[in-house]
């Protein structure tokens, strides 16, 4: 398996839309495996593709305690929203920043599994929250998006910070 770079709040590869899988083969199935072992080293609870620099509609999430819950959704999309809650939400690609999100408290996603069979699952709670910000990132959307703009800011400082360090 390989550890894939994950990109870095604002890098402009960020915003770019994801298309969708046309077939779930062997090359899909290994970069589900890629993106799972990213994410656990990480360490994550979810990734998307297009974090990767991998413009395909594939998040994977696994919100258990043991992280032996993995969850794959190849071309996601949530058929019903229902509710609101306000959850602090972090990102892989804006390490160490922590805000407070306001998402639908439940939702309703159908998408293909890691064998392109195609199933509803209906979510509540964190794993309804992380599956909204991991489809956000297949918009090209991340959750500084629904920050003020000083906030945005601020956190645009942070990182370049963080970056320069890091050279």
């Amino acid at each position: 398996m390989t550890i894939l770079n994950i990109l870095h709040y604002p890098d402009p590869r960020l915003r770019k839309k994801a298309l969708p899988v046309s077939q779930v083969d062997e090359t899909v199935k290994r970069l589900v495996e890629d993106m799972f072992e990213t994410m656990y080293q990480a360490p994550g609870i979810g990734l998307a593709a297009t974090q990767a620099d991998i413009q395909k509609r594939i998040i994977v999430i696994d919100i258990s305690e043991h992280k032996n819950e993995p969850l794959c959704f190849i071309n996601p999309e949530i058929i019903r929203r229902d509710g609101v809650e306000e959850m602090e939400e972090g990102c892989l690609s804006v390490p160490g920043i922590y805000e407070r999100v306001e998402r639908a408290e439940q939702v309703i996603v159908r998408a293909l599994d890691r064998e392109g069979e195609s199933f509803d699952m209906q979510v509540s709670g964190l794993l309804s929250a992380c599956i909204q910000h991991e489809m956000d990132h297949l918009e090209g959307k991340l959750f500084v998006d629904y920050l003020s703009e000083l906030k945005r800011q601020r956190i645009r400082k942070k990182m370049d910070k963080l970056r320069q360090k890091m050279m």
